[in-house]
């Protein structure tokens, strides 16, 4: 087996990659091997019986919101059309990496190729940024519901609704593209070892041969952008409904606006905390598998506590699941 050994550099150096053969001319033939979680045998059924138990409860779970909202007239408004399509792209964001670390794990077989690391990648940003773009969009719908409440129905008509849907796709499709193009830039050997339980654009950047200072700038930038730009835009409309909500009278009018809220704001925290917590600390930690049980949080963890969350803190969804059931 080759195996391509890159010298330790700073982040943005030159990488050297000791190979026997020019590793530029067999990347089309590159086979990666997903290190996982842990290499110890004894807790091998321990994990696969965890993460297939959380898979099922988050594709059950975000497919009981989604039958609720579709199924109840009185949920046909624009904060719970996009919540169902949230669980839409969690129920893809998810599925992209647990079904494959859950079959890694069963069969001890934690090989993927090329092509097969090239799609997980694609589909994972794709559904990584519209989960992004989406709580954006939910935090807009949150800003007019409460500070401008006259016009809420005029402001979220279906046409913008259906306008803003198209644009968080569209958005999303151009940057799992983007990612894409940074990773057919790269170079492997034959043989390369992913710490982590799926292919992760850091990760690859790390095993690649020559110099990655383009591709890296262009990763971060990237995230820069389009994650930086959701965050400022739910902050800055968080801040106007806080602004908003004070100014009530009304103890109750305070609660009601700000328990509204808060099921939405514990989802972005979670999500935008690890996932951009994740991706910074690659630029600096020494240890690649801290951050594959970090990318745990927002890959697996918050597509799990996304249906409870909403349900939890939601009389309207906790009457449609009682309606579902009685069906």
């Amino acid at each position: 087996m080759r195996r391509c050994l890159s010298v330790p550099t700073f982040m943005f150096s030159p990488k050297r990659c000791l190979c026997s053969v020019d590793p530029h001319n067999i990347t089309g033939t590159v086979e990666f091997l997903l290190l996982g979680l842990s290499d110890d045998p004894q807790i091998q059924p321990l994990l696969f019986c965890l993460f297939l138990s959380m898979y099922l409860v988050t594709i059950t779970g975000n497919q009981l919101i989604i039958l609720a909202v579709s199924s109840d007239p009185h949920l046909h408004t624009p904060m719970y059309f996009f919540l169902s399509i949230l669980s839409v792209a969690d129920i893809g964001f998810t599925s992209t990496t647990v079904p494959k670390m859950i079959w890694d794990i069963h069969t001890q077989s934690r090989t993927i190729s090329h092509v097969g690391c090239l799609a997980q990648l694609s589909l994972f940003y794709l559904f990584a940024c519209l989960d992004s773009l989406l709580l954006t969009v939910m935090a807009y719908d949150r800003f007019v519901a409460i500070c401008h409440p006259l016009h809420y129905p005029v402001i979220m008509n279906p046409r913008l609704c259906s306008l803003l849907l198209l644009a968080s796709v569209f958005m999303s499709l151009l940057v799992s593209q983007l990612n894409c193009m940074i990773m057919s830039l790269l170079s492997f050997c034959a043989h390369a070892e992913i710490s982590h339980f799926f292919c992760e654009l850091p990760q690859i950047l790390r095993l690649a041969c020559g110099n990655t200072f383009i591709e890296t700038l262009l990763m971060y930038l990237f995230i820069a952008i389009f994650a930086g730009v959701p965050v400022s835009g739910i902050l800055y409309s968080y801040s106007r409904i806080v602004s908003s909500v004070l100014k009530v009278p009304s103890t109750g009018g305070r609660y009601k606006a700000f328990s509204t809220c808060g099921s939405h704001l514990s989802v972005v925290c979670l999500y935008y905390g690890t996932g951009i917590g994740v991706y910074f600390s690659s630029a600096v930690s020494p240890s690649p598998r801290k951050g594959a049980v970090s990318s745990l949080v927002y890959t697996t963890i918050v597509p799990l506590l996304n249906p409870f969350i909403y349900s939890l803190r939601n009389k309207d969804i906790k009457r449609a699941f009682q309606k579902l059931l009685n069906k």
